[in-house]
Parts: structure tokens; sequence; C-alpha cells
């Protein structure tokens, strides 16, 4: 597996892609920081570009990567290697590599300007850290995905729309559902669906840990009372694995049973 991993991360490391996702991220760091000239507002900014931005680019990579990569994998299949094996090797590869272009690009101008020395390293490290499990979990859909449809079209548009539902629908859907419920208790309800959406769920811890949380309304002390403790958080990161891990599963779930 840690030779396909390397293939496909090295494949996509040479991609102009990557330098591009790479070079968006680092053009936007210093651009940010230059204008801003304070860390603290830079990471409010990028939390609002990387929460969106990021999946969108792990699930169109996603999908991209295993359509482009089927003779390969077709090759490696008539080969003596486990299923799981080819497509957990693939997923990692493709993961990585968006993670690397990702921490890097923001790494870089952040560590220019002194964010080691600034009390803000805390909160850009979960910045980091969120996108990068966005990316995985993403990627991960991405993959399952490609790999039960064989139409890229439809692929391609099942990819879009999942990505535009979490990113955009699920708000407002549940933003609606606050309203007309609003005569009931709703704190158990704002958690668990905040929980169901792993978007939601990371822009809510970073703007409790920077301390703004009057930006989410009158659920805000509801979530600062959960998700602003050591518990909540460890159960956060936590739910966040939980994403991770559900795909992956169906990765080796799917491949396991398809007939190529």
């Amino acid at each position: 597996m840690f030779k396909i991993l390397q293939y496909s991360f090295y494949d996509l490391v040479r991609s102009r892609w990557s330098y591009v996702y790479f070079a968006f991220y680092l053009v936007l760091g210093f651009a940010l920081l230059f204008l801003n000239s304070s860390v603290s507002k830079s990471v409010i900014t990028l939390m609002n570009i990387i929460i969106v931005l990021t999946p969108m680019i792990g699930t169109i990579f996603g999908v991209m990567y295993f359509y482009s990569a089927r003779e390969f994998t077709e090759l490696l299949l008539a080969q003596p290697i486990k299923r799981s094996t080819i497509f957990l090797g693939q997923y990692l590869g493709v993961a990585l590599s968006l993670t690397l272009s990702l921490v890097l690009g923001l790494g870089v101008p952040f560590m220019v300007y002194g964010v080691f020395q600034s009390s803000e390293i805390w909160n850009f490290g979960l910045l980091l850290i969120s996108g990068s499990f966005l990316t995985f979990i993403f990627v991960a859909i991405a993959s399952n995905i490609a790999l039960k449809h064989e139409n890229k079209i439809k692929g391609f548009g099942y990819a879009i729309f999942i990505w535009l539902f979490m990113a955009v629908i699920y708000d407002g859907l549940f933003l609606i559902s606050l309203v007309v419920f609003n005569d009931y208790p709703l704190d158990k309800f704002s958690l668990i669906v905040t929980m169901l959406n792993p978007i939601d769920l990371s822009r809510i811890l970073i703007l409790l840990k920077l301390d703004i949380s009057a930006l989410l309304g009158y659920t805000g002390a509801v979530f600062q009372k959960f998700f602003g403790t050591n518990t909540g958080m460890f159960a956060s990161i936590g739910v966040l694995l939980i994403w991770t891990g559900i795909p992956v599963y169906f990765i080796n779930r799917i491949s396991a049973k398809k007939d190529f």
C-alpha cells in the first residue's frame, strides 16, 4: 500500500494543479497578512475561505483522480494485490498531497510573519487541522462516488451536489428549522445537527477558539458551553475522525464487491 500511496502522492505532487493549489494559498496568505497586518484577522478571513474551498477542491480532485487513474487501477487489479491496499493507497496519496499543498501554502507566509512568536499559533494550528480533516473527509466521499458510478458526468454531478448540500443548503435547512421550532428547546438538537456536518463542526470549532462565538447567534451560548470545553474539543475531534473513517470503510466495502 505504501508503494501505491507513494506513486499516487508523487503523481499528484508533480501535477500542475497541485502547484496551482499551493500557489493560491501561498499568495492568499501573503496578501491577507499584508492587507490586515494582523494574524488574528487573517485567520478569521482564512476560516471563511478554507471551510468552503477545501471541501470543494477535495471533492473535485478526488473524483478527477479516480476517474483518470481507472486504467492504472485495472492494471493493479490484475496483480496479486489486495483491493483494499490499492484503493486505500490511492486515497491516501490524493488526500496527503492536497493536505501538503494546504499546509505549506499557508504555513510559509504565516511563518514569515512570525506566527510561532504570536499568541495566534494555536488558532492557526486549529485552522490547518480543520482544513486537513475536511480534505481527508471529502476526498474519501469523492472516492466512494467514483467507485460507485461508472458514468463520469453522473459522478461529477453527485460530487458537486454533495459539496453544495453540505456547504450551503444544509445551513439553510438548519436555520429554517431553528426559526420554525424556536418555541421548543433546541440545545441538543443544535449540537446533534452541527455534528452531522463536518463543515459546520469545523467552522464552530474555529469560531469558538477565536473567542467570537457571538457570531453564532442565540445558539452561541450552547456551543460555547459544550464545544468550548476540553471535553467538547476532544469530542469534536472524535466526530471528525468518525467522519473520516466511515467513508474509508465504504471505500473498502464497495471496492471489494465492485466488478471491474
